[in-house]
């Protein structure tokens, strides 16, 4: 379905949000703030470090607002048993969906083995807990060839991952892009898009959502749906 600015409202938009604050030095106020925002205007979830998952579920407890949380974060260099064992981890704390870095030399090198190897072992883990948890695999697109981002998506759908993520939004290459958003739609039809890294308005996240984006991760979800209120989304 297409999701272009005329025929969404502000309370579905904000439905698409992953509200997102991945910042090192975040302290607990502003996680408590973050998940206040989320309940205010009704964002899909916040997006956390594992360190504040617990904090973050308690928070929304009662509340329709999903907890995620990221894995190997930025670099997604991390050993597939390390990956594993963060993952349920941060499930255990109370996470509902879990982002996690894909290995980039093993994309870069393309090593297809490797690579499958660890989302299906992660997949396990989100797959064993009752009930299931989301998995997203985030790809780093802006840092890629396009054969290297086809070569990922193709793996991440035969693996059965639930969505693909462009970007951690950290590395100095950029974050997302329709065109991205447009190519991993195209490569991989079954897994649903998380289009993050550098959206900060609200043209930006519908022209991602326009592309086949399902939803959008961005530290600037205020600022997004009050720009969209504004009619500011031209």
């Amino acid at each position: 379905m297409s999701n272009t600015k005329h025929e969404i409202s502000s309370e579905q938009l904000a439905g698409r949000i992953e509200h997102t604050l991945l910042d090192a030095t975040a302290t607990k106020e502003q996680i408590k703030q973050l998940c206040e925002e989320a309940k205010s205007f009704g964002f899909y979830s916040v997006c956390v470090n594992p360190r504040w998952v617990a904090l973050a579920a308690v928070q929304l407890a009662g509340y329709k607002v999903a907890v995620c949380s990221v894995i190997s974060f930025p670099l997604g260099s991390d050993s597939t048993k390390i990956k594993v064992a963060a993952a349920r981890d941060a499930i255990l704390a109370g996470a509902d969906e879990i982002d996690m870095v894909a290995d980039l030399a093993a994309i870069i090198e393309g090593d297809g083995r490797y690579l499958s190897g660890q989302m299906k072992a992660v997949l396990k883990v989100c797959r064993s807990m009752r009930p299931a948890v989301v998995l997203k695999v985030i790809i780093e697109s802006a840092a890629l060839s396009r054969e290297q981002k086809e070569f990922t998506c193709r793996i991440s759908e035969q693996c059965g991952v639930d969505f693909i993520k462009t970007s951690t939004g950290l590395h100095p290459a950029g974050g997302a892009t329709v065109e991205d958003v447009k190519l991993i739609k195209e490569t991989a039809p079954n897994c649903k898009i998380k289009a993050a890294g550098g959206i900060k308005t609200a043209k930006q996240a519908l022209e991602m959502l326009d592309a086949g984006a399902d939803r959008i991760g961005t530290s600037s979800g205020v600022q997004i749906i009050n720009q969209f209120r504004e009619g500011q989304a031209q």
